[in-house]
């Protein structure tokens, strides 16, 4: 989001970075930008001397609300003193550019700042379940007991990843159809039965977790 009240300003940034492959949405007021859901976004080109909401005030409001509080925040201003550069900063913002500036300029401290904070923004989703001396990775989908790869069918493979995400749960036998079978599959509890039992032998001493609760289900249990 770029955030100014020049307009003619906030349409060159917007023209320039979405030539970039950025979308970018444009406010002319930090009281605009409350009302735009700004936890939405991935950074804000923020200027500071703007109307009766300043720039550093919405920056504190943004700060110190936990939905926006990761949200970087790049300064642009006019207001080049070194005590304006450090309060900026000491709002928590992620950089400080002063006009004039150039295009050039702004588009590479904007790609400067996504590289560091989009990984806090937007983590990876956990590529690993580890449980003790069992790991599952589920990029590669293989499954290592102390080191050794046990070679699992896709269903025990999902069973297993369906139970360790569960762990000291029940889940009954149509909770494991639903998540593991597609929905124009039908399978008989037995199937599910059947594969538990594979699942517990290949996992060797892992197995002894894999519990079963007459009349309820399956859990894995620590």
């Amino acid at each position: 989001m770029v955030v100014d009240d020049e307009e003619s300003l906030c349409e060159i940034l917007q023209f320039n970075l979405e030539i970039e492959g950025y979308l970018v949405d444009v406010a002319y007021s930090a009281e605009q930008v409350l009302k735009m859901n700004p936890e939405k976004y991935s950074l804000i080109l923020l200027d500071v001397m703007m109307g009766p909401l300043s720039g550093f005030k919405l920056a504190r409001i943004l700060k110190e609300n936990e939905k926006t509080a990761l949200v970087p925040i790049i300064f642009c201003t006019a207001k080049d003193t070194e005590d304006d550069t450090v309060a900026g900063l000491n709002l928590g913002a992620d950089d400080y550019i002063l006009k004039p500036f150039s295009i050039r300029e702004v588009i590479a401290r904007v790609k400067s700042v996504l590289r560091r904070t989009e990984p806090l923004l937007h983590p990876e989703p956990l590529q690993t379940i580890v449980f003790e001396g069992m790991t599952i990775d589920l990029s590669k989908k293989i499954c290592l007991v102390d080191g050794q790869d046990i070679p699992l069918t896709k269903k025990e493979f999902e069973i297993l990843i369906l139970l360790l995400r569960h762990k000291n749960k029940i889940l009954s036998r149509e909770e494991i159809l639903n998540q593991v079978w597609s929905d124009d599959v039908i399978v008989l509890g037995r199937t599910i039965d059947v594969n538990i039992t594979r699942l517990r032998k290949k996992i060797g001493n892992y197995g002894k977790h894999i519990v079963t609760r007459l009349g309820y289900g399956y859990g894995f249990e620590i």
